[in-house]
This record gives C-alpha cells, sequence and structure tokens, in this order.
C-alpha cells in the first residue's frame, strides 16, 4: 500500500468496510448489561484510523527489532496482561481481580526472607479464540520466559523466581527466592511472564525451539487477550483490528482500528493534514512538526507528554577508539555540548536538561536530583579535559596525539527526526572541540539487527526508558552480546559487579525508605561515571482527532491502549 499517495476514507465508505468487515466476524455472544437490557453491536460501526512510525514485523513487542517505535501499543491492543499501567504510572488489575499488595494479603514476606504473591484470574477472562485463560498459560509463560535458549522472552527478574505452581484454574502463586520489589509487575503487559497461550504454543515450544520465535503465530496468526483482535496483517502496510465481543473488561466501544505502518515521520504529517490518520500512536512526530501541523490542522487536539531521556551511550566493550572507556574524555565531550540550547531548539520549551537517568519531577526523589554530579556547558573547560589527556590542536582544528593522530569517534543513531538533529548539532559541538565526529543514520531495516545496533564503535544517540522500570535493564548480564542473541537493554554494554551489587539491593529492599538510599547510590554511579551521557528528556506528542473521546496521553510506563477498550468517537 503506498503511503504517501493514498486519499483519507470518506465516511459513508468508511461505514461500508465495518459494515463488511463485521459481517466476516465470526458470530459471539451479545453483551448483556447488568440491567437486563440487550446491548450487543452499535447501530452504526465506529471506526478510527491510526498510525504508528514504524513497519513491524511482529505484534509481540520483543520479537519487532530495537527502535520499532508505537509496537508497544499493538502489543496491548491485541494482548492484556494480568495488569497494566495507566497514564499517571499506576498499576491496575486488568485480566486479574486485585494487583498483589501486602495490605490485600495477595503480597506476603515469609519469615525466611521469601515471598509469595498469588494472582487470581477473572472469571470470563478468555483468550481470542474462545479458550478460557487459565492459571496453565501462566505457567507456560513462566517457564518460556526461564528458558534459556529463548532469550527473546527472559527478564532478569526470573533471578529471584523459586518456584511458579496453580493453585487451581484461575489462581498462580509464585514464590520468590529474596524480596523483589517489581514482584507485582509479573504476568503484566510488557513486564514479564506476559500471557501466552499454552494450547496454541506448547507443542511448538517443545518440538522445535529454533524455530519458536518464527511462528506466523507472533504475526498475521496472533492470537491475543486484549480489547481487540487481529484481522488482518499486512506487513509493510496496516493491520486492522476488530473489537474483541467477549473481553472481559467488557466490548470495547469502537468497532475497528486501523493502524498504518508509516516509518518516515513527512508521510505521517501528509496523512494527518489529508485527514487520513486522526490520532497517532507512540513516538511519532517531534515536537517541531507537532506544533506545525497543530497550527494548520483544527480538527484535533495536541497532547505533550513528558518522555524519556534521549541520550549519549558509550560503547563499553571493545570500543573504537579505546579511549570511550576514559572518564575524562566523556566528561570533556557531554561539557563540550550545550544542552540546554538543545531542548530550548529542537522541544520548544517542552523539556529540560537530563542530569538524572531518572525521569524527572517526581517527589520522591528530589534529594537525589538534587546531589546529582552535573557537567555544564563549558567548551573551554571541555578543551582542557581533552588537553590533559595529552591531545594537542593542530593548524588543521583538529585535535592530535603526540604521534598525530587525529581523535575521531563515531555518533550514530536512529532515523527519528529529533535523534538526527540532535546528532548533527552535537557532531558539530564536538568538532569545535577539535574532536572529528563521524554521523551515521541507521536504516530502519539496520535498526532491526541488534547485532549491528548494538555493536556500534564509539557512541550511539537514542531515546530510552527514564523511569524505574528500566533499571533491571542495567544490569551487565543485559549488554547485547553473541550469547543473547544481541537482545537486552543494556545499550552501552556496561558491565561491573559492584554496580550490579547496586542493583541487587535496590531490587530487594521492600522498606521505601531504605530503598531509596539503594536508588540514590545507583544514580549517582550513573551520573559521575556518564555511563549513560543524558541529553535531555523528550517530549512526546500526540495528535488527536477532534471526533475521538478517552484517549489518555502517554506516561513513559505505559501506552495510549491502556484504556482501549473505552476508546470512543463522537
Amino acid at each position: 500500500m503506498n503511503q504517501v499517495t493514498r486519499m483519507p476514507v470518506r465516511r459513508g465508505v468508511w461505514v461500508l468496510a465495518v459494515a463488511v468487515l463485521l459481517a466476516c466476524a465470526p458470530a459471539s455472544r451479545p453483551s448483556v448489561p447488568a440491567d437486563g437490557s440487550q446491548a450487543g453491536a452499535p447501530s452504526v460501526p465506529k471506526g478510527i484510523t491510526t498510525a504508528i512510525m514504524a513497519d513491524p514485523p511482529a505484534l509481540y513487542q520483543e520479537l519487532t527489532g530495537f527502535g520499532q517505535r508505537g509496537t508497544d501499543v499493538l502489543q496491548e491492543l491485541a494482548l492484556s496482561g494480568l495488569t497494566t499501567q495507566d497514564n499517571l504510572g499506576v498499576l491496575r488489575p486488568q485480566l486479574a481481580e486485585a494487583v498483589p499488595s501486602v495490605d490485600n494479603g495477595l503480597w506476603r514476606v515469609l519469615p525466611d526472607g521469601r515471598m509469595e504473591t498469588t494472582w487470581r484470574i477473572r472469571e470470563g477472562a478468555r483468550w481470542h479464540d474462545g479458550a478460557p485463560l487459565t492459571a496453565q498459560d501462566l505457567l507456560f509463560s513462566a517457564q518460556v520466559g526461564q528458558d534459556r535458549e529463548l532469550p527473546e522472552f527472559g527478564n532478569v527478574a526470573y533471578a529471584s523466581v523459586q518456584v511458579v505452581e496453580a493453585l487451581d484454574a484461575r489462581t498462580v502463586s509464585v514464590t520468590w527466592k529474596a524480596p523483589y520489589i517489581d514482584a507485582d509487575l509479573m504476568f503484566g503487559t510488557r513486564q514479564y511472564a506476559t500471557p501466552l497461550p499454552r494450547h496454541l504454543l506448547e507443542k511448538p515450544f517443545m518440538e522445535n525451539k529454533a524455530g519458536f520465535t518464527q511462528l506466523t503465530y507472533w504475526s498475521e496468526a496472533f492470537v491475543g487477550t486484549g480489547p481487540y483482535r487481529l484481522r488482518e496483517f499486512v506487513r509493510g502496510s496496516h493491520l486492522l483490528f476488530e473489537a474483541n465481543e467477549d473481553f472481559v473488561l467488557g466490548r470495547p466501544r469502537v468497532d475497528v482500528v486501523e493502524v498504518r505502518f508509516i516509518p518516515d515521520p513527512t508521510t505521517i504529517v501528509a496523512n494527518v493534514m489529508a485527514g487520513a490518520v486522526e490520532l497517532t500512536l507512540g513516538k511519532t512526530l517531534s515536537v517541531e512538526q507537532a506544533v506545525e501541523v497543530g497550527a494548520q490542522w483544527r480538527e484535533r487536539k495536541l497532547d505533550f507528554t513528558p518522555s524519556n531521556a534521549i541520550s549519549i551511550y558509550p560503547q563499553f566493550l571493545d570500543p573504537n577508539p579505546p579511549i570511550v572507556t576514559n572518564l575524562q574524555l566523556r566528561r570533556a565531550l557531554l561539557q563540550g555540548i550545550n544542552r540546554q540550547e538543545l531542548a530550548d531548539t529542537l522541544l520548544a520549551g517542552h523539556s529540560s536538561v537530563a542530569h538524572s537517568f531518572l525521569f524527572p519531577n517526581q517527589p520522591l526523589y528530589r534529594d537525589i536530583e538534587a546531589a546529582l554530579s552535573r557537567y555544564e556547558h563549558d567548551v573551554r573547560r571541555a578543551a582542557q579535559l581533552i588537553e590533559a589527556l595529552g591531545f594537542s590542536r593542530r593548524a588543521d582544528g583538529l585535535v592530535r596525539d603526540t604521534n598525530g593522530d587525529q581523535l575521531a569517534v563515531e555518533l550514530r543513531t536512529y532515523t527519528v527526526d529529533i535523534n538526527q538533529k540532535a546528532t548533527l548539532a552535537i557532531a558539530d559541538a564536538w568538532q569545535q572541540l577539535g574532536v572529528k565526529a563521524d554521523t551515521l543514520v541507521m536504516s530502519p531495516q539496520a535498526a532491526q539487527n541488534n547485532e549491528y545496533v548494538f555493536t556500534y564503535p564509539a557512541f550511539l544517540l537514542q531515546r530510552y526508558t527514564s523511569d524505574l522500570s528500566g533499571l533491571r535493564n542495567l544490569y551487565g548480564a543485559r549488554a547485547p552480546r553473541p550469547e543473547n542473541n544481541f537482545r537486552s537493554g543494556n545499550v552501552s554494554r556496561y558491565m561491573n559487579p559492584a554496580f550490579d551489587a547496586m542493583l541487587d539491593r535496590y531490587f530487594s529492599t521492600i522498606p521505601m525508605g531504605e530503598r531509596i538510599d539503594a536508588l540514590g547510590q545507583i544514580l549517582l554511579h550513573i551520573a559521575d561515571q556518564l555511563t549513560q551521557m543524558g541529553l535531555f528528556y523528550d517530549a512526546e506528542p500526540t495528535l488527536i482527532g477532534n471526533r475521538i473521546v478517552n484517549v489518555a496521553a502517554r506516561w513513559p510506563s505505559s501506552t495510549q491502549a491502556w484504556n482501549a477498550h473505552k476508546w470512543d468517537v463522537r
């Protein structure tokens, strides 16, 4: 499908298309409200056309390749977990009756230091093919996640799990070897042990693990538990979701959601302005582009949500040149960048400098934030630090060592508009210091090759998780390497046993005061050692057509789809 030339769908044609689609859908039981009146499908079918800035090969996020924007939203539309996080970061029950907590007795700390969490599946929760969601599905999900031959499904949390067992058909108990603060995230939509259908996947899992991630189940044949079920998946073009009549939280109010795959932001703008797209999902347009569209597109609401940090990641495993691992050089390079000017220019006042790994303005962590090392813009100081490493500026304007070799580094990034602009500005700033900076923008195809992405020679600029859920990705074991198929979250491949011990302490500390102390050590280490060189916090715009209601802004740990069954149109 040609994304550039596709014309907007007229309302009458859209209604006809939806009617045909619904007529082809398998029959299902009509929902009956508590008052006994007949409900069923609405008399006038409703549809929404959306877009993501990606061309995903699969619906399951961990199999889509790093850097595919919006795939988390796709997954949550089709696959609900036992819990989800709302647009304020609050963990809510979804397919579970309740989120385990000490107060409700579903989270118990045992006298010997172990823990138990108990999950009860809501009655009536089922897969899109009609099979009930059971405790055996959750046990199977945990089994897949703990299998070392399938690192795509793994998570560091499994190291703390002692046993997962079914108490009955709808109840699962997890025994933990030691306290683990994120135990209540298990079986979540995008966390770990995400529900998998045992009746569909157990046989291929047992018979052919090598081909497990290549199953059509993950794409065209996807069967989930979410508010929408997959109707059509056309790679390189779009997919169609239709309302799940049996969704346990209630039938979605919108009948069909079309998601167009538009990797190019300029094409997204053209589609929005033409009326062909009325909702953007995930990270799509830059703030600059969104402001420009918002000034011309009157049939819309424009939301800006502060988002994850855009940072420079030094390569710590076999870097080229080796001096990349030198802390003094990293400090010099960061001080050579006017980060406030970057934030003001690229984000139109919707952002601030990222002095911390952690998303800012969280009251619990303000004391930590105030104590962090800061590297303010100071070109003179940056030049002094580089000269102290044995370099001197020559007649060609570049700094060279005593052998006459120039200091040159590569700065790599993705095709995202703000990334490219920041990369060019930073390369210019470094060259003002005399450091030759070669920039490389990875194609969308190259960005799906994790080995290529994570073996960048010197520096990688990208946006990455800036909330507490991202801490688990910083373990040395999560460094992308051949043994885990380069599918992990430790982008810079920084491996330090002492830092791992800090993470262990944080994840095993239940009392809040002690946990914040442990977190402070982690954040201080990152800021002082510059294992990530924070630039600024991104701002994520969402374009919402005026006729669409109940679409809530994102939070770094949530998606717009957390309440998709309540989306509606006027």
